[in-house]
């Protein structure tokens, strides 16, 4: 993405002029997201769980959307099931990030190593196909 002083209040959008040419591959593929696994390495992340947010919309959506900070409760992750699920990207309505908690919540109360290897191989798949929300 281009420079810019807002990088902390807003996301990228579909068709935003701040992400480059190059940048757009590289979101569109995820490359973007391999630096993470630095985190993971060092124990601040996992590979499989709820995605973090901006902390502007942690702290918008914490006193609107019910149950929001249990996500809080475990390691973020580079791939979760609500990203895998299609709610991935930007949040366009409140049902985006409901259902983006909604899956969360349901990842959470059901972990298993079996789900979180599901997960992993429908993100590679996604990698491979053109998400809408890839952007």
């Amino acid at each position: 993405m281009t420079p810019n002083e807002n990088a902390d209040q807003s996301s990228a959008t579909k068709n935003d002029m701040r992400v480059t040419r190059i940048g757009r591959i590289i979101r569109r593929t995820s490359i973007d997201e391999l630096p993470q696994f630095y985190n993971v390495f060092f124990g601040s992340m996992s590979v499989v769980g709820p995605r973090p947010h901006m902390v502007k919309h942690t702290n918008e959506f914490a006193d609107r959307i019910d149950k929001f900070m249990v996500r809080h409760f475990v390691k973020p992750g580079i791939t979760g099931l609500a990203q895998v699920r299609g709610y991935r990207g930007e949040i366009e309505t409140d049902a985006d990030i409901q259902n983006r908690i909604k899956f969360d919540i349901f990842y959470i109360e059901n972990w298993s190593l079996f789900l979180d290897i599901k997960i992993i191989v429908q993100t590679v798949l996604n990698v491979f196909r053109k998400e809408e929300k890839a952007y």
